[in-house]
């Protein structure tokens, strides 16, 4: 059988290596957003028997763009569409501190194991696996094909490889500056960072596109999260490390929050699709009502039992207008002291922000994330664009507009680097450090996808899903936002450039 085998070198002692491997939302944050998706997490941990089941992507981009428009379909029509295969493994062989393998279970692989040794590497470590498998059908095929097929394929299992090296490079490096892996929790306080008392955190919005990968972070820093679910009533069941609440009727109980550190406040209704009259109302009174909701809860918590709690809440750059029409000051950069716009989805985002009040009067230390054009090919802007790029059709939505991305990643780090900063307080941009113009945009992920970029998106195109407004407002905005004060709270991006992030999230 085909015998695959990669080694990463990480520069963290073998132990916190395996340590982080071991702590809830591993997988999520090592499977490739380009390859597919997780449904569902080990279910205990590395131990032997534990299952997993992943969605998996075909092959490519056309594997991306495919399951991209199957969710699309599926979202707009409401029906069971998938463009990815399931696969279910089960972890064997576990031992503590130095390996675990996986076998499929079921899948499209005709047979699959994947053993992985850690093993000490000078002041480092290194991560051996070994992938024995065999493909489908493959036996049948002329002796060329059969090469053609496993260079093509093990060029697929390199591109997910090496993405995986990355992310635990850049995880362990995130929990270390946190003091937050093993061997520094298990040091005393005085070389443990402040910020280290925050040991339960509440995410709303948690199966959301940021969401999870939050709640997959937190899971890597040790930290215990309870997810907050709608559910009918504050009565109704919830599941271990879940919390129900319901912010339409205003029901939170208290004591669900009483001994969390901390709430990442995300949810809201969705925001793209077409702005009629309807829409822009559940936008506005989802995201008020429930940034009401926990606030004030919090507030009564902390007002009979100081302990410093935290809130950190969504927001978005739309709180400065859309284009410079709509900004009482047309000052080229905007910086988390610039004022509101007088757009709707600005009125939102100042209403929403004033939402946090309570909390913030009680004592609670309140932090907003502005949030800017999220690059990530599970969902959002990048993922409508995909399809038009992987067929050659792709071009500029618009010319000189500015437009202030940041990649998954660093807009997941930044909630919880802001969560654990006992500095970072009031607004903070979530944006990355070097914006791009429409044009610049276009030619970049053009690039990154080795395909042309000379057709303009007709401005029609956008009118047809989002409305007049919503095409204005989401796709013509023009927002050069500044990042400078994440920096300034010790918060070091893991991509500067448009061009390394979408290299990362695309596997290019």
């Amino acid at each position: 059988m085909p015998i695959f085998e990669y080694e990463t070198h990480l520069p963290f002692s073998r132990e916190d290596v395996f340590d982080w491997y071991a702590r809830p939302g591993a997988l999520v944050r090592l499977h490739p957003p380009f390859a597919g998706r997780v449904i569902e997490e080990p279910s205990n941990g590395l131990q032997d028997g534990s299952e997993s089941v992943l969605g998996i992507n075909m092959p490519s981009l056309f594997g991306t763009t495919l399951a991209g428009l199957m969710d699309m379909a599926g979202s707009a029509s409401s029906l069971p569409m998938r463009g990815y295969t399931k696969w279910r493994s089960r972890h064997t062989n576990f031992k503590p501190g130095h390996g675990f393998s996986d076998e499929m279970i079921s899948g499209p692989a005709k047979s699959w194991r994947h053993d992985r040794s850690f093993e000490d590497d000078g002041a480092g470590m290194v991560l051996r696996e070994k992938v024995t498998y065999e493909l489908p059908l493959v036996d049948k095929l002329p002796a060329a094909a059969k090469k053609l097929v496993a260079r093509q394929f093990e060029a697929e299992l390199n591109r997910i490889f090496a993405y995986r090296a990355r992310q635990s490079s850049d995880d362990l490096a995130f929990h270390q500056s946190h003091g937050r892996l093993a061997s520094q929790q298990g040091q005393d306080s005085h070389h443990v960072p402040e910020a280290a008392p925050i040991k339960v955190v509440a995410v709303s919005g948690a199966s959301g596109l940021i969401g999870r990968q939050i709640c997959a972070l937190l899971g890597g820093a040790g930290i215990e999260v309870r997810r907050m679910v709608r559910g009918g009533s504050v009565s109704s069941a919830a599941k271990p490390g879940e919390i129900t609440w319901d912010p339409e009727a205003g029901t939170l109980d208290p004591e669900s929050l009483r001994d969390v550190d901390a709430v990442i406040h995300l949810a809201g209704h969705p925001l793209a699709s077409r702005f009629t009259e309807e829409h822009k109302q559940k936008v506005l009174d989802s995201r008020v009502e429930g940034t009401s909701l926990i606030a004030t809860t919090l507030a009564h918590l902390e007002e009979a039992d100081q302990r410093g709690r935290v809130l950190i809440s969504s927001s978005a750059i739309g709180y400065y207008g859309a284009t410079p029409a709509d900004r009482a000051l047309r000052s080229a950069i905007l910086t988390e002291d610039s004022p509101a716009g007088t757009d709707f989805l600005a009125e939102v985002c100042k209403k929403w922000e004033e939402s946090t009040a309570p909390a913030k009067e009680a004592g609670v230390r309140v932090g907003i994330v502005r949030t800017g054009i999220v690059q990530t090919p599970a969902g959002g802007a990048l993922s409508q664009l995909l399809p038009l790029y992987t067929v050659g059709a792709g071009g500029p939505l618009g010319d000189k507009e500015w437009q202030s991305w940041i990649s998954i990643d660093d807009i997941a780090s930044l909630f919880v680097h802001l969560a654990l900063n006992p500095h970072a307080e009031g607004p903070v941009n979530g944006v990355g450090p070097e914006p791009v113009t429409a044009k610049q945009y276009s030619k970049t992920l053009a690039a990154v996808m080795r395909r042309p970029s000379a057709i303009p998106v007709p401005a029609f195109g956008p009118k047809l899903v989002l409305g007049e407004q919503g095409a204005k407002e989401i796709v013509g905005a023009d927002q050069q936002v500044t990042s400078v004060k994440a920096q300034s709270l010790g918060y070091a991006f893991r991509h500067h450039t448009l061009q390394e992030a979408l290299e990362h999230v695309l596997g290019s």
